[in-house]
């Protein structure tokens, strides 16, 4: 944990090497590795990236707070959004995936095996669960927040408190595949796979869980300020 915030001075190759998990940030608002001793100013200049809304994820993310300060002034709603759409094509189309590839690997799929097909079920059960959340988010959310931001006369009849009310945790399903997992699999002679696949489970669930934690305290109060702005200037 880093006993400070992290600066628009600090190079960005240490901000990595002290917390290797803001690797996830930075794929999410498209910067690249290879960015050698540059501070974290240069690199998001170079990748025309937002400087203050990076900083204000990753210290967010970094001491896990449950709280953004001054109501997130200085946070980019784009960027900020941005990261998020980032956020779900990596779950969706990359990390979901590949979790699912090793659990068929790792498991005996035949159709006498009725734990594995359990694990198997409630894997997929959660993956469109999680799935439908996100879609959710981008057709409906997203879609609110863009025309708020181009102050359209005419908004569609929606407000952010609205997901602040139906954003509830979707990665408690997870919490019963795990529990199968550990408590009811069959034990076999070689369980590395099996081990290796429960890890990125849990990786999974502490990722999604800090996605949604950015949403509900980063994201839901820049767009609610955003919202009483562009309604405001509606009403006079």
């Amino acid at each position: 944990m880093n006993d400070r915030p992290y600066k628009e001075t600090d190079k960005m190759s240490d901000l990595i090497c002290s917390n290797y998990s803001l690797l996830m940030v930075l794929s999410r608002f498209g910067l690249p590795l290879g960015f050698g001793d540059k501070t974290v100013k240069e690199v998001c200049a170079q990748h025309e990236v937002d400087c203050n809304t990076f900083l204000a994820v990753v210290n967010f993310v970094e001491e896990d707070r449950s709280s953004l300060d001054d109501e997130g002034d200085g946070v980019s709603v784009v960027s900020l959004m941005s990261y998020l759409k980032r956020a779900h094509v990596y779950f969706l189309d990359f990390n979901l995936p590949a979790i699912r590839r090793k659990l068929i690997e790792a498991i005996d799929c035949s159709s006498s095996n009725e734990v594995a097909f359990l694990i198997l079920k409630f894997f997929d059960e959660y993956a469109a669960e999680v799935r439908k959340h996100m879609d959710y988010e981008d057709k409906v959310v997203f879609a609110y927040v863009e025309a708020l931001l181009r102050k359209e006369a005419d908004l569609p009849p929606y407000q952010i408190s609205i997901f602040a009310r139906r954003h509830d945790q979707i990665e408690a399903k997870l919490t019963e595949l795990k529990n199968i997992i550990i408590k009811y699999y069959p034990a076999k002679r070689d369980t590395n796979l099996l081990n290796a696949v429960l890890f990125d489970i849990y990786n999974c669930e502490a990722d999604l869980a800090m996605h949604c934690k950015v949403e509900d305290y980063m994201f839901i109060p820049v767009v609610r300020k955003l919202e009483r702005e562009v309604k405001g200037n509606e009403k006079q």
